[in-house]
């Protein structure tokens, strides 16, 4: 098991510790929902260290990130962050990614931490099939980078102490480097995985401790507190997003998980399953993402089966949780075409019974 530069932060806070994607995170400190409402409401910091971190970079860096992405990367300017997948040229997803533009050869893509080797061979080879070998430097800097998301509509009023660059008035997915907490060219990002808004931010092992010190102290007058991966979890899925390994994977198509919008067709965006996502696009889909709202009393977890009021099997649960901020329990489930209609009833298997939900909309209200 790995361990983040901030381990004996988490142990010296009380953390209950488990094993995720090899490395030993917290998974709460003062209670989920406690952690849950406090980012919504406020703001809070989690250790996102065991994220990757991969440098693109050299002349041919452009034709590289644009080929395994799905996303088009001639829309990102210096400055901006796109989110982005990586298809798998079999119509699924080796991960979904965020894309940095930090010049015209030079990216950076923050990928998930149970996807690191994976998809660090995926881009080395795609590299090498497509012919850039020269021409583009991949360097995997995973290992030697920390990274903390202060996520919370109070978040970067809190962060704007530690720096002089203005960065409450940065626009949704932009960065820059920036003086921060004393340190010299800390990357500061206004991106986050909560929809609560806020910010990440990226340094080098060696200063993670002291940056996590001075993101409390600078927090502390508004309330922050440390946040594991279960308030994580539930904050995602409140608003829809998805969660690699559970809503999308090898298996599942970016239309069919809703990530159309991240899968351009533009003239000049040629990437890996283009042809295939276009047809699939053209043709139609058999199958969708969706949220739902448990009608009867259950919490529905990711695998259980979905039926139709038949019983017919139309579906299976990807995420489920009891919404903390809601009150009412909630999932995400690949449905059946026919059974995708916002309003449409559904019935989810739990503990041998058949429980009513509904589709609705995301982010879930």
């Amino acid at each position: 098991m790995k361990r983040t530069a901030l381990y004996q932060k988490h142990i010296d806070l009380g953390a209950k510790m488990v094993p995720f994607a090899g490395f030993e995170m917290p998974v709460q400190y003062a209670g989920l929902k406690v952690e849950h409402l406090g980012v919504r409401e406020k703001l809070g910091v989690f250790d996102v260290s065991h994220m990757g971190e991969i440098w693109v970079e050299g002349p041919k860096a452009r034709d590289l990130v644009q080929w395994i992405t799905s996303n088009d990367v001639d829309a990102l300017t210096y400055g901006k962050v796109q989110y982005s997948c990586f298809p798998n040229g079999k119509g699924g997803i080796v991960d979904d990614l965020l894309v940095y533009r930090f010049g015209d050869q030079k990216f950076l893509l923050v990928i998930n931490a149970a996807n690191i080797d994976k998809d660090w061979n995926w881009i080395l080879q795609q590299n090498e099939k497509f012919g850039l070998k020269v021409g583009t430097e991949l360097i995997n800097v995973s290992d030697e980078w920390s990274q903390l998301a202060v996520q919370g509509p109070l978040a970067l009023k809190a962060m704007q102490k530690l720096t002089d660059s203005n960065v409450v008035d940065m626009p949704y997915y932009t960065f820059r480097e920036i003086k921060f907490a004393g340190f010299d060219n800390i990357c500061f990002s206004t991106t986050g995985y909560t929809g609560a808004g806020g910010c990440e931010i990226y340094m080098k092992n060696e200063i993670a401790s002291a940056i996590w010190d001075a993101v409390m102290e600078a927090g502390e007058e508004f309330g922050i507190q440390a946040a594991g991966l279960g308030a994580r979890d539930t904050l995602r899925l409140e608003m829809g997003f998805c969660l690699y390994g559970n809503d999308i994977d090898d298996t599942t198509s970016p239309l069919e998980a809703g990530l159309g919008w991240i899968t351009k067709f533009t003239d000049n965006n040629i990437f890996v399953d283009r042809d295939f996502l276009l047809r699939q696009k053209e043709e139609g889909l058999t199958r969708r993402l969706r949220g739902f709202e448990m009608i009867d009393r259950g919490i529905p977890r990711h695998g259980y089966e979905v039926f139709d009021a038949e019983g017919n099997k139309i579906g299976h649960v990807t995420s489920g949780t009891m919404s903390p901020s809601l009150n009412k329990a909630i999932g995400m489930a690949y449905l059946n075409k026919g059974f995708t209609k916002f309003g449409t009833e559904i019935f989810v298997k739990i503990r041998n019974k058949s429980l009513k939900a509904k589709v609705v909309k995301v982010p879930f209200q």
